[in-house]
């Protein structure tokens, strides 16, 4: 996959969040929930954005598993306000845990091809 294909997705990803947030009650536990959902989410976008441009492959590797730390952080949330039902808009949420899910396996395997240039 192409690096602007990746970011794009990524940008994606969090704008879908953001949008899916908005959409949310009021209740505390929905409203923690999505800000940290907002934050983790924004994270991976922003944190492959340093990634491209690392300084060494451990930088870039470094910051790739930042990403990857993030994604698997806001699948976490998404699974956690599905089974609250806090998230009312199933198809979406289904949506994005699916896209969740590919980006995270994107990740894995970018990072263990990084690895293995290291060794």
């Amino acid at each position: 996959m192409k690096a602007n294909n990746l970011e794009d997705r990524l940008i994606q990803f969090a704008i879908d969040i953001i949008l899916i947030t908005k959409r949310i009650d009021n209740s505390f536990a929905a409203e923690h929930l999505a800000k940290q959902l907002i934050r983790s989410a924004t994270s991976s976008a922003l944190n492959y954005g340093e990634a491209q441009s690392g300084e060494t492959t451990r930088d870039f590797l470094h910051k790739m598993k930042i990403c990857l730390k993030e994604l698997r952080e806001s699948h976490v949330n998404l699974k956690i306000q599905k089974g609250a039902n806090l998230i009312l808009n199933i198809e979406q949420l289904e949506k994005l845990l699916d896209e969740n899910n590919q980006l995270i396996s994107i990740f894995v395997s970018s990072i263990k091809t990084a690895s293995k240039k290291l060794k």
